[in-house]
């Protein structure tokens, strides 16, 4: 393969890494031949902890390298490693930046930040509003910089995309002086969001100048009222357990019930953050056959059946309250794992808000077409594949040049 073939020569390309806990994903951008960004390569590099293993895919899929450790390999060294694959990949263009998804920006932070020390500084305070994910994001960044100080690193927020929401959407009921101290609803998914937003700007300006409801369903699911293109209510809040059901996570419930594990059940903290977590969601109902939507589907099991139904009637009771929130709905968007590729989900919930006025056209729906409506539907129905790697490469090339 050769290694001018990633971009046009001079460009200027930008990695964006999304930290997990035993893997690091990859995609690499670079301007087209009109200006635009795209992606020029994506990869792994997963079993961090065991044996790793890295594997690069060009833009058409087609596999371009993979390499496997023995056990102990350290983080810094395979940063280090995807650094100077991707410098040799795509010379004599130039690495100019690197953009990370970050969960939490709390009330600080509403816009992409370019990081500094002291920015760092103050990340690591917000540790605690996302424990498992900030940390991840974090010794990233520390880890590249200490390989490759030169490059710079841009953060983008799950929650900053949130920001327009206005205040009173975002008070819990509680006193004041909680509020005061950042104890209300943020929301997450920011970068999904403000990328399908700027989708309906093109193919729907009805919907983009008036209201949209956005169902952002995969693993981790959540929804959004739009308005005028900015967010104006989500389903998600304080933190990402909240909302809809999920893969392992429970979404909305009485804190009453929580308080009631606590000192009834006498479980711990960390026993009841495991529960709704990791225990919770699609798995949990489903009596832990699986938190994967396909497999449930397959499955014949009534607590499978009744885990999907669950799933499909909290998407469809959102919906109401977010186009409350919106003032109307001219369009609804599917977007992410289970809202871009199950047919059986979409035609689950628009069924359920037939009374809305949605059609949605059978044909199209099972074939996954872009619009499912109808002609004569009330409300247009999009299915939109997210790209929120897109989205922080279009923040890194902002700020950085």
């Amino acid at each position: 393969m050769s290694r001018k073939q990633a971009a046009t020569p001079g460009n200027k390309c930008y990695l964006v890494i999304n930290a997990g806990s035993s893997s690091y994903k990859f995609t690499l951008f670079a301007h087209d031949a009109v200006g635009d960004l795209a992606r020029t390569f994506y990869g792994e590099i997963e079993g961090i902890g065991g044996a790793p293993r890295f594997y690069a895919n060009n833009n058409q899929g087609d596999r371009v390298d993979e390499r496997q450790w023995e056990p102990g390999v350290a983080r810094v060294y395979l940063l280090g490693y995807l650094i100077d694959w991707i410098e040799n990949h795509i010379a004599p263009n130039v690495l100019v930046a690197i953009g990370h998804r970050m969960v939490h920006g709390g009330a600080q932070y509403c816009e992409p930040l370019l990081i500094t020390s002291r920015k760092m500084k103050q990340l690591r305070k917000l540790v605690h509003l996302s424990p498992l994910h900030q940390p991840r994001v974090l010794n990233a960044i520390d880890a590249l910089t200490e390989r490759h100080p030169e490059l710079p690193h841009v953060v983008v927020f799950d929650t900053a995309f949130h920001a327009t929401n206005p205040r009173i959407s975002r008070l819990y009921g509680l006193p004041s002086w909680l509020s005061d101290e950042g104890i209300v609803r943020y929301g997450f998914h920011g970068s999904s969001y403000e990328y399908i937003s700027s989708q309906l700007a093109h193919l729907d300006p009805v919907a983009y100048a008036g209201s949209a409801v956005v169902a952002h369903l995969g693993s981790g699911a959540s929804m959004c009222a739009l308005k005028g293109g900015k967010s104006m209510a989500s389903t998600m809040g304080f933190t990402a357990l909240d909302g809809l059901v999920m893969g392992t996570r429970c979404g909305v419930i009485d804190p009453g019930a929580v308080l009631y594990l606590l000192k009834e059940k006498k479980m711990t903290p960390q026993q009841v953050e495991d529960i709704l977590y990791e225990k919770s969601g699609l798995l949990g109902v489903s009596g832990g056959i699986s938190n994967d939507l396909r497999t449930l589907l397959a499955s014949e099991d009534p607590k499978a059946k009744e885990a999907i139904e669950l799933f499909v009637y909290r998407v469809v009771r959102e919906t109401g309250s977010l186009a409350a929130a919106a003032g109307g709905m001219d369009a609804f968007v599917f977007t992410a794992g289970i809202g871009e590729r199950s047919a059986d989900v979409r035609r689950g919930v628009c069924e359920q808000l037939s009374w809305m006025g949605i059609k949605i056209d059978e044909a199209a729906n099972l074939e996954n077409r872009q619009l499912i409506s109808t002609p004569d539907s009330k409300v247009k129905v999009w299915v939109i594949p997210t790209n929120e790697e897109l989205m922080i490469a279009r923040h890194v090339a902002a700020l950085v040049g």
